[in-house]
């Protein structure tokens, strides 16, 4: 359908709902009222085709003078324009040399006086947290994967392969979870290579690890509960738990990972957020210790620990240590998993690993408040995982981060030798930058926004009073050309702030 005859046809739609409703004035006068309206305030765009004087007046059910009154109205105050031949348009005239000399404009439209805000507390909290988000992928980008380097054909293929087989299944409203052989192919590569105890049975796939997070939240506590987070910590995850009223205690996080140890055990906590694998930001991995002494914390307070193992896959210089999950056989752990770090964000996949006795209760929610979907994606992934492709992307990405890492550290190794301190990239995707204040963090940050440069504060990370200055710095998502001229800069323009 042309967009000439969709607007026709909108215009005609929209009249008939207008008129079907008793209102004052002639028939004529609310016609041209209509059109009016929806011109001056852009919903008819300039040039665009209208219906014809005869269509308007057999669709409306008027006299076809009644239409053409209000037709000539709106041509005589330049609004329409008549092509002989063709038929009636939108004129392209600037809104005020259209708009009748003894109206004014601005009087004309609608408007609204201020009011207090229509957002709960809660929604006013959440919408402060995102940020701008404008979807620029920039250098430093944190979080964003080599899409460069996705096998596109490869998966295009087996996308089709299961478009042509879908049953009547795949249309309709699923409940099972997920699709089941994603969940054993899941299952069995969890199993091998991060030590998670599980049955398929206990694998929900949801649509990413925010998703998750929130079906967690949702059924295991109420607003007003205690949430303990690392700080710093994920601001994906407190945004969140914050947004569903819960209360945030900041456990500070060292060398050796989350310190259950300084926390109140007056105010215990319903859940307990950790990364264990790759802390996230500072890039930690915890100690066996502190895994030991989290679960026996759980386990004495009731909680369940939410465990985001969002980016483990991807270590260059130490083995991995075994899931928190694995280490506790279960319970009181909750897997947290993705597929937007390993492969590409828009696929929109994650999973949890649930107790068993929670499995079927979080089926039935997360089928009644999401709904299930993408059940061809996730049967390309199965074939994804269960031919070998998975294993063999995960390994070429391993090398492809470990290069585009040492490529920025050669681009900061001038700042390096005079002193910039970066974190060890054992693993992950992204480095840490420390620096002496939050004031020259955010004087960085600013000048490297004018120069099109994505630097992420490292302070914006915690919820303490006192919280570190750096940079996050991510590198995975960035060419190596796009590394070594935005880590010049910044070593550059760090060094001019030293007077180096």
């Amino acid at each position: 359908m042309s967009h000439s005859s969709s607007h026709a046809s909108w215009v005609i739609e929209a009249l008939a709902l207008t008129f079907a409703t008793d209102a004052e004035g002639t028939l004529s006068h609310r016609l041209y009222m209509a059109l009016r309206n929806w011109i001056v305030q852009g919903d008819l765009p300039q040039g665009c085709a209208l219906p014809s004087s005869r269509r308007l007046a057999s669709t409306l059910g008027m006299g076809r003078n009644t239409v053409l009154a209000a037709v000539e109205r709106l041509s005589a105050e330049g609004f329409v324009v008549s092509r002989p031949g063709a038929g009636l348009y939108v004129a392209r005239l600037d809104l005020h040399d259209a708009w009748p000399r003894d109206v004014d404009v601005a009087d004309s439209l609608p408007t609204s006086e201020p009011t207090a805000t229509p957002y709960s507390n809660r929604g006013q909290q959440l919408l402060a947290s995102c940020g701008a988000m404008d979807g620029q992928r920039r250098a430093f980008t944190p979080g964003m994967p080599a899409i460069d380097q996705f096998p596109r054909e490869l998966w295009q293929r087996l996308l089709k392969r299961h478009q042509h087989r879908a049953d009547d299944d795949v249309f309709g409203y699923a409940t099972g979870g997920g699709h089941g052989p994603l969940r054993e192919a899941l299952c069995d590569y969890l199993r091998l290579s991060r030590s998670v105890r599980c049955h398929p049975h206990q694998i929900l796939i949801t649509q990413g690890a925010q998703q998750a997070f929130e079906l967690v939240t949702r059924l295991l506590a109420d607003p007003g509960d205690r949430a303990w987070v690392e700080d710093p910590g994920y601001a994906g995850a407190k945004a969140c738990f914050a947004s569903s009223g819960l209360e945030l205690t900041p456990i500070p996080v060292d060398d050796e990972g989350l310190k259950t140890d300084v926390a109140d055990s007056a105010k215990p906590p319903r859940l307990i957020y950790a990364t264990p694998s790759h802390q996230y930001p500072s890039g930690a991995t915890m100690s066996m210790a502190r895994r030991l002494a989290l679960l026996e914390c759980a386990r004495r307070h009731g909680a369940y620990i939410i465990e985001d193992d969002y980016d483990s896959e991807f270590r260059y210089t130490t083995p991995p240590l075994a899931s928190l999950q694995g280490l506790a056989g279960g319970d009181p752990v909750i897997y947290v998993g993705t597929f937007s770090k390993v492969l590409y964000p828009g696929l929109r996949l994650g999973y949890l690993v649930l107790p068993e006795p929670l499995f079927d209760d979080f089926r039935r929610a997360n089928a009644r408040l999401h709904r299930e979907g993408q059940y061809v994606a996730q049967a390309a992934l199965a074939d994804f995982i269960k031919e070998g492709h998975f294993s063999r992307h995960v390994a070429r990405m391993r090398r492809c981060y470990r290069e585009r890492q040492a490529c920025l550290r050669q681009a900061l190794a001038p700042a390096v030798a005079s002193g910039l301190s970066l974190s060890s990239g054992q693993s992950g995707m992204h480095l840490v930058a420390h620096l002496d204040s939050v004031a020259q963090e955010q004087q960085l940050i600013h000048r490297a926004d004018q120069a099109g440069i994505t630097l992420s504060a490292l302070s914006d990370h915690y919820l303490c009073a006192s919280p570190k200055a750096g940079l996050v710095l991510g590198y995975a998502g960035s060419t190596p050309v796009q590394l070594e001229q935005a880590g010049s800069w910044l070593a550059t323009a760090w060094l001019a702030q030293r007077g180096g």
